[in-house]
């Protein structure tokens, strides 16, 4: 049978979903035996994702694909979605090839064009779909000074990050909630916790994709409906090369422990879709701070965030807050 991979540990105590209390329960899970654990987790991802049509956008790389693969295994159909026909197409006859019984669909769009998420559910209908599961992946970021970034880049991003990721949830959650049962995981990332010098404008959309997954969280309490933000740090993707700018030397370089794998930012926002969980922070070495953060005073975190800047381009810390700017 299909969906015999485990994506999670075992459910946890129900509680308010965005308290802190809640995100620390997630952080420090009970441990049970570890056969109850296997089984729990398997049972988990079987009920949570079999004969569900999930829709996965920016499937053509990244964190896209990987959500694409590890789904595979659980869904009976997938819908993917990005710019690049033939991405989509290569990893359309991957998974059929590798999942019998799995359907794949793919529909070619720029979620940066205004029509285009409206055009992609309207052809969902138009096939006959119905997303129970909805992973709004798509989205990209700009490195630099706020100041000399390209005009055109920045309005496509807040269109990708923001405007597509919202309309696409306000199209597809009522029929989710219809039904009575619906999984919305909204990629984040840490750089929405925090500002980020250099990354101003990402940091803001990311902010935004935090507090819209929240506050639809506790809405949809009750409903059947999940709603989960994946907050990772840097994922060894297409993101860097995409951020960087033309002509420049500066380089998008943070250093290698604060990094965690494709695998395991999806395999984690998986599994805490399954557990209602409001929000995933994969790997320890990023979940911790940033999970103390939340009662760090403001002004202390604006002086936090040149840190955060020095470490990203890949300097030392401490000649770094002393030769560049800290914002405050």
């Amino acid at each position: 049978m299909r969906g015999a991979l485990s994506f999670c540990s075992p459910a946890q105590t129900p509680g308010i979903r965005v308290s802190l209390t809640s995100r620390f329960c997630d952080v420090f899970p009970a441990r049970p035996p570890l056969i109850s654990q296997r089984a729990q987790s398997i049972l988990r991802a079987m009920n949570a994702f079999a004969k569900k049509t999930a829709l996965v956008t920016g499937a053509s790389a990244g964190l896209g694909v990987e959500f694409a693969r590890q789904l595979a295994p659980h869904v009976s159909t997938l819908i993917l979605t990005a710019r690049r026909w033939d991405k989509l197409d290569a990893l359309k006859k991957e998974l059929e090839a590798k999942h019998a019984g799995l359907v794949v669909h793919h529909y070619a769009g720029d979620l940066s064009l205004a029509d285009t998420p409206e055009a992609l559910v309207r052809w969902t209908g138009e096939m006959g779909l119905k997303v129970d599961v909805l992973i709004n992946n798509a989205g990209f970021g700009d490195y630099g000074p706020f100041e000399s970034s390209d005009w055109t880049k920045v309005r496509n991003m807040i269109s990708v990050n923001v405007m597509a990721l919202t309309e696409l949830t306000h199209r597809i959650l009522p029929g989710m909630v219809e039904r009575g049962s619906g999984t919305i995981i909204n990629v984040a990332s840490i750089a929405g916790l925090i500002a980020m010098p250099d990354f101003a404008v990402y940091a803001a959309t990311k902010a935004y994709v935090c507090s819209f997954s929240d506050a639809l969280c506790n809405e949809l309490a009750g409903t059947g409906v999940t709603v989960t933000a994946l907050c990772p740090g840097p994922v060894p993707t297409e993101f860097g090369d995409v951020a960087a700018r033309p002509h420049s030397s500066r380089i998008f370089q943070p250093p290698a422990f604060f990094k965690v794998t494709p695998e395991k930012a999806v395999k984690d926002a998986l599994c805490g879709a399954t557990r209602g969980s409001a929000r995933v922070i994969p790997g320890w070495v990023v979940k911790v701070p940033m999970l103390g953060m939340e009662v760090i005073p403001p002004f202390v975190l604006r002086n936090v965030s040149g840190l955060m800047k020095a470490l990203i381009q890949g300097k030392n810390p401490k000649k770094a807050a002393e030769n560049e700017p800290v914002a405050l």
